[in-house]
């Protein structure tokens, strides 16, 4: 039986005989002091400013602003992961990253050229589509605000009418027991499909593919599955059936929804978790895969369920992304390199924080009058259609901009930023921006609520999706909208349409 999430916030938020309201300020100062502050400072002492331009102060300025929405995030504790994510994003790749590659006159190595004039105008875009991202998310404040009133109004009157009924649950003894809003038995199918595609996936590209490092599987398996579309829907449907069957595994056991058949599933939780980390290893996987897998396996089983949880949650993340995630790029190559160039040293001149430049990039690119509204969305929306089938297929938006540029390395990043501004210029950057605030700021509220109390279908999205987003935020979208869809394909397959307990019998 679960413990109201009132009692177990309550519970958690007691720290050295502090009150709840005390034990979030001193959180938030102590963290706003960190990412605000001692950080910002110490890359302003540890990188001299090699005088490309003065946009830094721009970026600095992006990277305190995150760092006090971080601060704020962890301090309140509730697991808002899709905004964690987000002003994580900006605070390392649109903050500290750019910052450090401008005072050093040490931009990304794969996107060279670009003119320190137009740096501040880069600057100036990122801080746009944050402004409109902040927007949106006071729209869905408000919006969730008065909508609880109304529901509660509802309520009430429903409540007078028919007292006896309020709060009645069936099932007499399992009144207290969670009810399931998703489908067992379609998670037992989502394993077998998980199972057989990580087969077909290792068949078609080799076992050992596996385990060498990532630009060599790369290459192999761009050279067996050329279809960058094809070769992403195939790789996930080998991993993310079993993540998200895992996932409703977990969250029966978390939430003991089935009471004391709520382990019955322990097997197949066991080979879910263990195809999906052979398949998407830390060697042969990207750091964001990888890290997508833990992430979610972790929030699933209820590492995000309390207040005092989710701020050690949160704050494990941003160490890990600042910390581990730079040392995690040891297999890219054959050589394995555990070394890194110190703190602010990682991110000088490496191709792996290109966004910024990117933004730059998709600028000129607008600039330029090729653009063809909507162009590049279009072939997000129907990124399923073969290549063979339509030859005039938009590419990613990344391999556009490079050879635009007339890169040699084509395989690169391309931020929301950049791809709103290909679609559609400014204007398309702030209402994309809007909208984004008010979606996650709603997606919030479901996910919070089902991670804090006890929910099995909001907890699964709340796991996978959020982490996944910062691959959505870093692009190209055309790439990773494949993984995407069968991702959320399997969320809906699972979900229990009506008369969850009914449905939901095993």
């Amino acid at each position: 039986m679960t413990a109201p999430a009132g009692t177990d916030r309550a519970a958690a938020e007691g720290f050295a005989g502090l009150g709840p309201a005390a034990v979030r300020w001193l959180v938030l100062v102590l963290v706003a002091a960190v990412l605000a502050g001692v950080v910002p400072l110490a890359l302003l002492q540890a990188v001299p400013d090699d005088l490309r331009s003065g946009a830094w102060r721009l970026t600095l300025a992006v990277m305190v602003w995150a760092g006090l929405r971080l601060a704020h995030r962890i301090a309140v504790g509730r697991p808002a992961l899709f905004d964690f994510v987000f002003w994580l994003f900006a605070y390392i790749f649109m903050g500290l990253a750019p910052t450090a590659q401008m005072r050093a006159d040490q931009p990304s190595t794969t996107t060279p050229g670009l003119d320190p004039v137009d740096d501040a105008r880069i600057a100036a875009v990122v801080l746009v589509g944050l402004a409109c991202y902040e927007i949106g998310r006071a729209v869905a404040r408000h919006g969730s605000s008065w909508g609880a009133a109304l529901r509660g109004r509802a309520d009430g009157a429903a409540a007078g009418g028919n007292a006896a009924d309020v709060g009645a649950a069936p099932g007499g003894r399992d009144a207290d027991r969670p009810v399931l809003d998703v489908v067992p038995r379609r998670a037992v199918v989502l394993t077998v499909v998980g199972v057989l595609a990580a087969a077909y996936f290792v068949t078609r590209v080799g076992f050992s593919t596996l385990f060498m490092s990532r630009y060599t599987a790369y290459d192999i398996r761009s050279e067996r599955m050329p279809d960058v579309a094809v070769r992403s829907i195939v790789s996930a449907a080998g991993s993310y059936p079993l993540l998200v069957a895992a996932g409703v595994y977990l969250r029966i056991w978390a939430t003991r929804a089935l009471g004391a058949r709520s382990t019955r599933y322990a097997p197949l939780l066991a080979l879910a978790v263990v195809v999906l980390l052979t398949v998407v290893n830390p060697i042969s996987a990207a750091r964001y895969d990888f890290g997508t897998v833990v992430f979610a396996l972790a929030v699933m089983a209820g590492a995000a369920a309390t207040v005092a949880r989710g701020r050690v949650l949160m704050a494990a993340v941003v160490v890990g992304l600042l910390f581990v995630f730079p040392v995690a790029d040891a297999f890219r190559s054959d050589a394995v390199n555990t070394s890194r160039n110190g703190f602010f040293g990682e991110y000088l001149a490496n191709p792996d924080y290109d966004a910024f430049w990117q933004i730059g990039n998709a600028l000129l690119y607008a600039d330029s009058g090729l653009a063809q509204p909507l162009r590049q969305a279009t072939g997000v929306l129907l990124f399923w259609v073969p290549r063979p089938l339509w030859p005039d297929k938009p590419i990613d938006t990344g391999v556009l901009l490079a050879q635009y540029r007339g890169y040699s390395f084509e395989n690169l990043s391309a931020p929301l930023w950049a791809e709103l501004l290909v679609n559609g210029g400014v204007v398309a950057l702030i209402v994309g921006f809007v909208l984004l605030g008010a979606l996650l700021g709603r997606l919030d509220d479901r996910v919070s609520a089902a991670l804090l109390g006890g929910g099995q279908l909001w907890a699964v999205v709340g796991g996978v999706f959020p982490i996944y987003m910062m691959i959505l935020l870093r692009g190209s979208l055309l790439q990773a909208t494949g993984t995407f869809v069968v991702a959320v394909a399997c969320v809906l397959y699972v979900r229990a349409r009506a008369a969850p307990r009914a449905a939901a019998s095993a």
